[in-house]
């Protein structure tokens, strides 16, 4: 089990008094993009729905979720006020190399490996049919998720804070 875990709906701003969230099915990517940037829920609901065309009740497409990631990355995300930083994480941060009898094995790693290579930042972490959020070593993600450490990583994003126009505050990034 992770040492360090937190259900997405108590993270999530308005996620209770939500009209859409208590309609919604398969929102993980809404979940995690909401808890992940610190937005309410029908903020990121209207991004994943307008950059990653989820239908309502239905899953994301992982193709959908890479090519508005791979557009954020090059064009900035803005959300609610604030400005993010998008960077897709390469092979080296989401695989991990053994030596076994004297080979060098590649494998994909498993969300507590992730974690514990990446327990500073905010990233939204893509594993088969399923996504969530890493921030600063918490996992945040729906409820008996927590009990899944060995899942595998397919891919994930790094989201940093560049500016938040709604506390009037501009981030210095070194």
């Amino acid at each position: 089990m992770i040492a360090t875990y937190s259900h997405s709906r108590n993270e999530i701003k308005g996620y209770n008094n939500s009209k859409i969230a208590s309609g919604e099915k398969q929102d993980c990517v809404v979940r995690a993009m909401a808890s992940a940037l610190d937005v309410d829920y029908d903020s990121a609901h209207g991004l994943v729905k307008s950059t990653m065309n989820r239908e309502n009740n239905k899953g994301t497409k992982n193709f959908e979720i890479v090519k508005a990631m791979r557009k954020f990355k090059k064009e900035g995300l803005e959300i609610a006020g604030k400005k993010f930083d998008v960077d897709l994480l390469g092979k080296s941060r989401i695989r991990n190399t053994y030596k076994l009898h004297g080979e060098l094995i590649d494998r994909k790693k498993t969300v507590k490996s992730f974690i514990q290579d990446n327990d500073k930042g905010t990233f939204v972490v893509l594993v088969s049919k399923h996504a969530f959020t890493v921030k600063d070593g918490v996992l945040i993600d729906n409820v008996g998720e927590e009990f899944r450490p060995t899942r595998k990583v397919l891919g994930a994003f790094s989201m940093k804070l560049v500016e938040d126009n709604v506390s009037g505050e501009q981030l210095m990034l070194f």
